[in-house]
């Protein structure tokens, strides 16, 4: 990935927020057919020491081929996308003052890199399973659990599926947040996506004000 330097995430720490509030990766994978992606909801766990890597943990249907490439570690490539917003040059200050302004588009974005293993263990599967409802079910009034469900239907949707764990090995980070614009361009940027009034305009200039801050 091509990352300017004023556009480069600092740390690593940066990369994990993205990741935990951006968790459906996109997991690409290199065979003799070309390449292979597939969109994957994830769980972070990060290393507790310098001796181990950060871990990727998910889940795939047997179906998958990604799920029969046997037993051998696979190198991929797992990306993940956060907030992402067309900038026009209505919102820059200096297009009043000489016109010197051009479209861009403003992201967000991680890749880490790494090795994927398959793990067929139903009692990892199960452990796994609940932590992820759990993650994702937290917003909700009453959360779903997974024994909410019966238990021989479980039983049998575990049987389907198999479990992945990627150790990865380098983070490229990207935040472009109109860094590289003065500060009178991101001030009446953030006014401008502001008074567009969507969603994801006013959490464009969230985003822009925060990096800013940093």
């Amino acid at each position: 990935m091509y990352i300017p330097n004023s556009f480069a995430v600092p740390d690593v720490a940066t990369c994990h927020s993205l990741i935990r509030r951006h968790p459906l990766g996109i997991i690409f994978v290199a065979d003799g057919n070309g390449f292979a992606a597939d969109h994957i909801p994830l769980i972070l766990h990060p290393s507790k020491n310098d001796s181990e890597p950060d871990r990727l943990l998910g889940h795939v249907a047997r179906a998958n081929p990604l799920a029969q490439k046997g037993i051998k570690a696979i190198r991929c490539l797992t990306v993940f996308q956060g907030l992402d917003h067309y900038i026009s040059p209505n919102g820059y200050a200096s297009k009043q003052e000489h016109g010197k302004v051009v479209p861009t588009w403003n992201y967000e974005a991680v890749h880490a890199h790494g090795t994927l293993n398959l793990i067929d263990d139903p009692a990892w599967l199960l452990g796994f399973l609940e932590r992820l409802t759990q993650t994702h079910e937290a917003v909700q009034t009453h959360p779903w659990k997974i024994h909410d469900a019966p238990a021989d239907y479980i039983e049998a949707l575990l049987k389907a599926i198999i479990g992945i764990e990627i150790m990865i090995e380098r983070y490229e980070g990207k935040l472009k947040l109109s860094q590289n614009q003065p500060e009178s361009n991101r001030v009446s940027l953030i006014e401008y996506l502001n008074r567009l009034s969507t969603t994801e305009s006013q959490q464009m200039a969230q985003r822009i004000v925060a990096n800013s801050q940093q």
